[in-house]
């Protein structure tokens, strides 16, 4: 019989995908309500190259970011972090229009786990009414891809980010910083 125990914190970030009406200081200023000081942030990218998925809802030109935040987090409060960041996107919406995307995560040394209310076979629910996306695992020295795997989380920009991110992680871990 195994030994149960705890699971050890996790690093939270967030994907952050925005029209041209989005003021980025005010996402930013929601999410350190609700989460904390940001800590590192990527390259801003231009999402439209990856995927169409939101121009119907929240038109083109769109573009994206992670950003990271300093403190770490219990995996268990995943579920309550997505429906605020919904509630958030709500607030910021122009005229009932959604112009912002907030996908909440989480990092482990060997994986990292997208938030999402969407059911499918390779997602796990977690309660609430949110599913753990298993998007990436950490393999042979990088994250690796899956089947599923978001175009735009396939490209280098992402997987460099996330693997600076997991050493950084590793170091919290160890240094309980």
């Amino acid at each position: 019989m195994g030994i149960i125990k705890e699971h050890p914190p996790v690093q939270l970030f967030a994907a952050i995908t925005f029209n041209e009406q989005v003021d980025l200081k005010e996402v930013f200023a929601h999410l350190q309500n609700l989460c904390g000081a940001i800590e590192e942030r990527s390259a801003l990218f231009d999402f439209d190259a990856f995927t169409d998925y939101y121009e119907s809802e929240m038109g083109s030109g769109l573009e994206k970011l992670f950003i990271t935040f300093k403190e770490l987090i219990h995996p268990e409060t995943l579920p309550d972090i997505k429906r605020q960041t919904n509630q958030i996107e709500l607030e910021i919406s122009k005229s009932k229009q959604r112009c912002v995307n907030i996908d909440p995560g989480y990092l482990t040394v060997s994986k990292v786990v997208l938030a999402t209310t969407k059911d499918y076979a390779h997602r796990l629910y977690l309660g609430k009414g949110i599913y753990g996306d298993l998007h990436l695992v950490y393999q042979k020295k990088s994250f690796r891809i899956q089947p599923w795997t978001y175009p735009d989380y396939r490209q280098p920009l992402a997987i460099e980010f996330f693997n600076r991110l997991r050493e950084t992680y590793r170091d919290k871990l160890e240094h309980g910083k």
